[in-house]
């Protein structure tokens, strides 16, 4: 199983970045895909989840409305195109796939990191001038 992130950069506040994730080593569209990023001493935390089809998505509070994700069934690839970056969006950003159903005992499972079998290794972005 592979997750192998690409796109990420420096990029001027304000600025834009489309970051990438290509899968390989399981069955792509069974799962749903995630964003999480890890700022510098702060835990890992989500940005955006996709279901399996890409029909629907949701986001993070301080990403909705600056960024988008969406997948390639076909391609196994999964996309997130950032735009409006400011400095706290400075993380290293992660896919990762989730087999998961979309609900347990504790609310919405894909929010959290736990719920997430396969991980990239991240690739950093950084919002700077």
């Amino acid at each position: 199983v592979q997750l192998v992130e690409s796109g990420g950069g420096l990029v001027q506040p304000g600025g834009s970045l489309r970051l990438s994730c290509a899968a390989s080593g399981f069955t792509f569209r069974d799962y749903v895909m995630g964003w999480f990023r890890q700022g510098p001493g702060k835990e890992r935390e989500f940005v955006a989840v996709i279901s399996w089809t890409g029909n629907n998505a949701w986001y993070a509070d301080s990403v909705k409305g600056r960024f988008t994700i969406s997948r390639d069934n076909a391609k196994k690839t999964v996309s997130l195109q950032m735009t409006s970056l400011q400095a706290e969006d400075t993380a290293v950003y992660y896919c990762a796939a989730s087999s998961r159903g979309m609900y347990d005992h504790n609310g919405i499972t894909w929010f959290r990191p736990s719920a997430y079998d396969y991980w990239g290794q991240g690739t950093q972005v950084t919002a700077s001038a």
